[in-house]
């Protein structure tokens, strides 16, 4: 079973950036390449949402943090990055980093804490 470690969070201003990292060291390179990796977050009283995913080398992002956030990975590392720029309170959750091994098979990180103060 894969750990999935999360680092980067913390409490910024509005404005402010924070990068998050996440990686999965038990799993190997060949299929960590073909691993769709994705960061979730989770506001106080609100259903998990998509942020960000990444496979290959295509990207996808919610409407809401299009052109401020952005997805990234290294695969000789097995880590996926999200660096967040121009953090708005409402980007305020816990972060989960996810990775998705494909036919409902999938791992999830313990979960990062971003706040973002006004």
């Amino acid at each position: 079973q894969e750990h999935l470690v999360e680092s980067g969070g913390g409490l910024v201003q509005a404005g402010g950036s924070l990068k998050l990292s996440c990686k999965a060291s038990r799993t190997i390179l060949s299929v960590f390449i073909s691993n769709t990796m994705a960061w979730y977050r989770q506001a106080p009283g609100k259903e998990r949402e998509l942020v960000a995913s990444i496979i290959y080398g295509s990207t996808n992002y919610a409407d809401s943090v299009k052109g401020r956030f952005t997805i990234s990975r290294d695969n000789t590392k097995r880590t996926v990055y999200l660096q967040m720029n121009s953090l708005k309170p409402e980007d305020t959750g816990v972060y989960y980093c996810n990775q998705y091994f494909g036919s409902g098979n999938e791992n999830w990180g313990q979960g990062t804490q971003v706040t973002v103060s006004s």
